[in-house]
């Protein structure tokens, strides 16, 4: 049995993280010793881990939330876990996109020098141009 504090030193994870995820049932409520601490199995420190590595790959509480629930219930279909991963890409897909977009305005905007005149750097003028054409296509 490990205590909040070595849960948290075994996977990373802030011991206040490890509280929230527990509040919003991602992480199920640990035990309690006599004295009332809290007492992790290995099963907790397993789901912590997942939890922790979904996060880091832009996993969404809801999702994760989802392929826990499809975890637990073995007669789901796999589709619904391959659904979630699908809509994963999608989202990285657009992000790597508008990361890319991003690169080039500040190509530009690092080649080009120093600003001639005007009270607006054109850093602050590309980035606003960048992020009205990035709303844009959404």
């Amino acid at each position: 049995m490990l205590t909040i504090g070595e849960l948290a030193r075994a996977t990373g994870t802030n011991v206040s993280t490890i509280r929230y995820w527990e509040q919003t049932g991602l992480l199920a409520p640990s035990g309690r010793s006599e004295g009332n601490q809290r007492r992790y199995t290995q099963d907790g420190l397993d789901r912590l881990a997942f939890i922790r590595h979904a996060r880091d790959l832009g996993l969404s509480v809801d999702a994760i939330r989802d392929l826990i629930d499809l975890s637990e219930r073995p007669d789901m279909p796999d589709m619904d876990a391959d659904r979630i991963a699908a809509e994963q890409l999608a989202e990285i897909r657009e992000k790597i996109q508008r990361l890319k977009m991003l690169e080039n305005e500040l190509v530009q905007i690092s080649t080009r020098g120093a600003p001639s005149g005007g009270n607006k750097s054109r850093v602050i003028q590309a980035l606003a141009r960048f992020e009205q054409r990035g709303s844009e296509a959404e």
